[in-house]
Formats: structure tokens, sequence, C-alpha cells
């Protein structure tokens, strides 16, 4: 047996983003469900990956689209009931494939039990314990504790009528919990264990970098973060504290205790692969996303230095890389390669450059093989395998993102990425639900060319290209985890050989590439110019080791 099929999943898993609102709607009430999903599984099977990740589906006031939890054990009926989602696991395993889903530990929604409880209580009381609740400064206590602020704009501090304040990182909503306190500590891991239970296998935890606060909970000074951008401060008062490693530890204590190598991913937005590795320890996290390479530029250099980076320093903790170029939060990769500049603003919606598609479409083309070439796992954002762009014609008046709102009409949010998917159709709502039924966000008219049906069977498709790529990575014994080794090239192109037999080429230099006398074209990412590489075009090829 090859190493690769003797080591956990996880180490080299495709892992398939689905937000749930956008992915399928079977019940025609214009937000995607479970049944959706379920509906779905063959395609997913078909396209080559080895799970999925599924975003919040508890109940939830929606006020950030489910990242404002109410109950970590139900499910919102928005969405379906427990059983569906017990009966969708087990699809998904009958069809081959894993089910990751969406933990929220940070914060709750105001609606949560725990927090109405907290508000009854009078300042002081123990069920305020759970919370971050502190007096104002002032005279009178009229002013926030400190000059912290929401991630989605504004201040971070809302004041009761009995003159306390509470933190919310994000919206006034989603109150951030107190992980000093063993109550939530406790009820967390009993959260895990329900999921567990039911046959999940792993979770993905949002804002991982978070939970944790300096004590004594110091201003942050005129370096304060603009809205939605990560910080790259390393002594930060709320972001990426060492007490955060301690909670994980106990995590991974509840997964080891399960059979079926039950597995964790972080979202932490940290400065650089050295604070990243933090949590991917032996006795901490399996994986964390790797934002670096997401907000690389369009770049040789640029990429080998993220690439080189994040194998040293997550190979020290003897953890796989885990690589993405699009989410939930950040600008479609198809629009972000089309614009001038390429690099930093991953997550910035705000960006309105000159767009270039059909460049964009290329780099994406040539980005899905680096990232599926390179060792380790990756994660697909739904839509990308259809080459779908970033929806920048949302009208204002349907925007519905509270970033919109917080930053006072200044950004106008994560919206763009997040529309319904296109799946068959000349016209809305193009089989996302039912023929007559209003997606929660407009689809561009343009997107009947990018729908599932209308690229099967096209070999020179985007998802032609993922299904191929997804299927070679499967069956080819270099691909996965492992190690690379960099080959002598051009200036502007990256060239890496993998053991047995295996080479990636990425020409992102303004001239064509050779590649090696001796190797053979596996799978390119367009059209070849005679043998030679094209720019902002990638080849898998055969080499001799």
């Amino acid at each position: 047996m090859h190493v690769k099929d003797s080591a956990p999943w996880w180490r080299s898993a495709v892992i398939y983003q689905i937000y749930i609102r956008s992915f399928a709607d079977q019940n025609g009430d214009g937000v995607g469900d479970i049944a959706g999903i379920r509906s779905r599984l063959p395609y997913l099977r078909d396209l080559g990956v080895d799970a999925v990740w599924i975003t919040p589906w508890y109940p939830s006031p929606m006020v950030d689209a489910g990242y404002d939890v109410a109950d970590y054990t139900g499910i919102d009926p928005l969405f379906g009931s427990v059983a569906d989602a017990e009966a969708l696991i087990r699809e998904a395993h009958d069809h081959g494939l894993r089910v990751i889903t969406d933990i929220v530990p940070n914060h709750t929604s105001d609606r949560h039990p725990w927090f109405q409880a907290a508000l009854a209580a009078a300042p002081g009381g123990p069920a305020r314990d759970r919370y971050v609740f502190r007096p104002g400064r002032g005279s009178g206590g009229e002013l926030p504790p400190n000059d912290w602020r929401s991630v989605f704009g504004g201040s971070a501090w809302t004041r009761l009528p009995d003159g306390e304040w509470y933190l919310h990182l994000f919206a006034k909503e989603q109150p951030d919990l107190n992980w000093e306190s063993p109550d939530v500590r406790r009820d967390f891991e009993d959260v895990l264990a329900f999921w567990f239970d039911r046959g999940v296998d792993g979770f993905r935890i949002d804002v991982a970098h978070g939970l944790i606060k300096q004590e004594g909970m110091p201003d942050l000074g005129a370096d304060g973060e603009d809205v939605l951008e990560p910080t790259k401060r390393i002594d930060h008062p709320h972001w990426d504290r060492d007490g955060v490693h301690d909670i994980y530890r106990a995590w991974r204590r509840v997964a080891d205790g399960y059979t079926g190598e039950r597995t964790f991913v972080a979202e932490a937005w940290v400065a650089g692969p050295g604070r990243l590795a933090r949590y991917v320890r032996p006795e901490e996290l399996h994986t964390a996303f790797n934002f670096d390479f997401l907000r690389a530029p369009w770049d040789a250099g640029g990429l080998r230095a993220v690439i080189d980076t994040t194998l040293e320093a997550l190979g020290s903790a003897g953890a796989p890389a885990t690589w993405v170029l699009s989410n939930h939060d950040v600008v479609r990769h198809v629009t972000r390669y089309g614009r001038p500049h390429t690099e930093g603003h991953g997550p910035r919606h705000d960006v309105r450059e000159p767009l270039d598609l059909g460049l964009g479409t290329r780099r994406a083309r040539a980005a899905a093989l680096l990232m599926l070439a390179l060792p380790g796992g990756a994660y697909v954002y739904q839509g990308e395998e259809l080459g779908l762009p970033e929806a920048e014609d949302i009208p204002e008046t349907l925007l519905q993102d509270p970033v919109w709102e917080r930053s006072g009409h200044r950004v106008r949010g994560r919206d763009g990425c997040r529309v319904p998917l296109p799946w068959s159709g000349d016209a809305p709502p193009y089989g996302f639900g039912p023929d007559g039924a209003s997606p929660w966000l407009p689809q561009p008219e343009t997107w009947k060319e990018f729908t599932a049906e209308a690229q099967a069977g096209d070999s020179g498709s985007m998802l032609d290209l993922y299904r191929a790529a997804l299927r070679l990575r499967r069956e080819h014994p270099a691909l996965g985890d492992g190690g690379l080794r960099w080959q002598t090239a051009p200036e502007g192109v990256l060239l890496f050989s993998r053991s047995p037999g295996f080479a990636c080429a990425v020409n992102l230099s303004g001239t064509p590439y050779e590649p090696p006398a001796d190797s053979e074209v596996l799978l390119a990412s367009g059209p070849l110019d005679g043998g030679s590489l094209p720019p902002d075009t990638a080849a898998w090829i055969t080499v001799n080791d």
C-alpha cells in the first residue's frame, strides 16, 4: 500500500465548501437547504471531492447568515431538521463523502438562552459570566470600556439599560462568549460530542483565533483594523492569544475519543505561517486554512515564498498544509486575478479596479492546478469549479451582509461571493430552486453560461478541468500529502516535482515556457502553444525521478 492510501484522510483531502443558503433550494423559499444538498450529493461525488464542509445550519435569527447561533444542537427550520441532517450525513457517507460542519465558538446570537439569561440577571451575577460584560468609562460609565472595534465596523461594545456594556467583536447581535468560564468550555465540549455522535466527521472552527481576550482588555490604540481586514499584529489584545491553545487541546481529546479519524480545521487569520503552525501542533487541531496563499499576488516569487514558508512552518509541527483560493468571506478569485493588483485584497469586496474577466479566468484555471498539485489538502468553494466571478452589481437595496449597514454604507460586504449557484437553464433561478422561486440574492443574467448543465461534457469548461484534476489527483501516487522539490525554471515560472514521476509547471511570466524535453503533459489549464505553456497557464506533466 502506498503511503498516500494509509495516511489519515484529512492530510490530503479535497473538501468542498457548501454555503448552505446558496447551494440548492429544494422547497422553493429562495434559500438553500439540507434537502437541496442531499439532492446534489451525486454531483459532488462525481466532481471527485473527498468531503463537504457545510456552513452553519443551526437555529439563528440570521443577522449574520447563521453565524449568530441560538442553539448549537438544533437545525434551523429554514434548512430542515436534525433528522434531515442525520439523513444527509448517512447519505454522504454512502457516496464516499465525509461531512464537516461549522462551529461558532467566539460568540452566540443575542437570542441564545445563555444571553437571554444574562440580560435578565443583575450586573455581576453568575449568568453574566458566560459573556464579556464590563462597566463603562467616564464619570457615569457612559463611554465604552475600551476602543475595540467590531470587525463589521463601529464600536465592539453595546450598553445595556442597566449601565453595563457587553462585547461583540462582530455584530451587536453576536455577543462574545467568555472563555474563561468553565461552563462555556464544558458546554462546547458537549456540543462537539452531540454532533460526533450523529456521525459528523469534523468541524470547521469559525474565528478560531478569537475566544481569549487579554487580561485588563487594554486599548488597541491608533492601529485598529479596517473593516473585514485581518490583523498583522502578533501581540493583539483579542486575536491569537496564547490561551486559545488550551481550549483546542481539550477539543482534540474529545475528537480522539471517537473512531474514524474525526478532524478539525481552523479559520485563523493570524500574522503568518509561523503563528498558524501553533494551531496544528500534535495535540491541537489537525489543519488550518492557509489564507496567506489566498492573499498572495499572482506572481511567481510571491507564491513561491508563501508555499515555502507554509510548508516549512506547518511541516515543523507535523501538520499538512491546507490550501484555499476562495470562500464565503473573500472576493472570488476569478475576479481577484482579473484585476491589476492581485495581492492583499482577498477580503476587500469594495475594490473596484478595472476587471479583465478573461484574464482572471485563465489565471484561476492555472491556480487550480497549482493548488491541487501542492502537498497537503485543499478546499474548493462552491462555484469555483464553475468559474463563477464575483457578482458586483447587486443593487444596494438588496444587500444582506451586516457589513453594509455597520460600515455606514461604505463597504458593500460579502454578498457578491454568496450569490446562489446556477445549476441549469437559461434564466434565474438557474435550477437553484423551483422555477419561479426568487433566490435570496439575485443571480446575474450572464450566469446562464456558467451553469453546471452548460459545462457538463464541455472539455474546455472549468467544471471539466476540476473533474479531470480531481480524478488525476486521486489516482496519481505523487499527489496529496508529501513533499516537493523545486526545479530550475526561467524567471516567472514555478516548476516543482513530486515523487513518483510528477511535476507541475505554472507560467506566470509574459512569455511562453517550454517544459522539460522528456516530459509528457497529463493535464493543462489551457491550450498549449505548440509544446509551450503560454502565459497564465499551468500543466501537470510526467517526469523521470
